[in-house]
């Protein structure tokens, strides 16, 4: 009775996509992540009813391309959890994630036009979810306890939904943000049947001075987390979700 249910991606990438051109940085990943798909689609979609385009990119991305934990393990001083020999922690996991997103509409417009009418299958994203409460009732709290979902969930399922991140992450986040065009706002739209939920846990957030000068993900959201070792939870969940 089990259900085949296939991933595409999962965090790592063939090396030679990131010899030649940088994976994810470059917008060249949409073409070869969409002949990649294809064939996935072609070989294996008489069998398989619900496809995961990417996983947990709104965690891997920054895994990856902020905090240096995940290959290609890009980051730039001081954001690094090592000491990084290549990258920039202030303006890669927003593109990273941008071509994300396309490459994601990408194989989901892929799947509508040739194959989901004849193989009635269902495709869609996920991603790593932990909900969020204010550590207090103030008007900090709350405000940062919004800004925390909107840069974890919104980030990735806002352009899905209505075609443009939050409004609160392209105020902080400014020109370090790809823009969607008109085009692009249009394909990405609506670009699932379904939303994937990997959840964790819960955790308490609480706001923190915005810092001004060169920023990473973490800083522009610019908010604290509270939970026993939450930080170290949040690793170990990623870790053991690849094992």
């Amino acid at each position: 009775g089990i259900q085949v249910h296939i991933t595409l991606h999962h965090l790592d990438l063939p090396q030679i996509l990131e010899d030649e051109y940088g994976g994810w940085l470059s917008p060249r990943i949409i073409e070869d992540f969409t002949a990649y798909a294809d064939v996935c689609f072609r070989e294996f979609g008489d069998r398989v009813a619900t496809w995961t385009t990417v996983n947990q990119p709104n965690i891997g991305i920054v895994a990856s391309y902020d905090i240096a934990i995940f290959p290609p393990a890009r980051c730039s001083d001081p954001f690094g959890a090592t000491k990084c020999t290549a990258g920039d922690s202030s303006v890669e996991p927003y593109i990273a994630a941008h071509n994300t997103l396309m490459a994601h509409a990408s194989v989901v417009s892929l799947y509508r036009r040739k194959y989901q009418a004849m193989q009635k299958g269902v495709i869609g994203i996920s991603i790593y979810s932990f909900w969020s409460y204010p550590w207090t009732n103030s008007t900090v709290d709350l405000d940062a306890t919004r800004r925390c979902k909107d840069f974890y969930f919104g980030w990735i399922l806002d352009p899905l939904v209505f075609g443009d991140y939050p409004q609160v992450m392209k105020k902080n986040v400014g020109s370090r943000l790809p823009p969607f065009t008109e085009v692009q706002s249009e394909l990405i739209k609506g670009s699932l049947d379904f939303i994937g939920i990997n959840h964790y846990y819960s955790l308490y957030v609480n706001g923190r001075p915005f810092k001004t000068g060169v920023r990473d993900y973490f800083a522009d959201i610019s908010v604290s987390t509270r939970g026993k070792y939450v930080f170290w939870i949040m690793i170990l969940g990623l870790l053991l979700n690849c094992s």
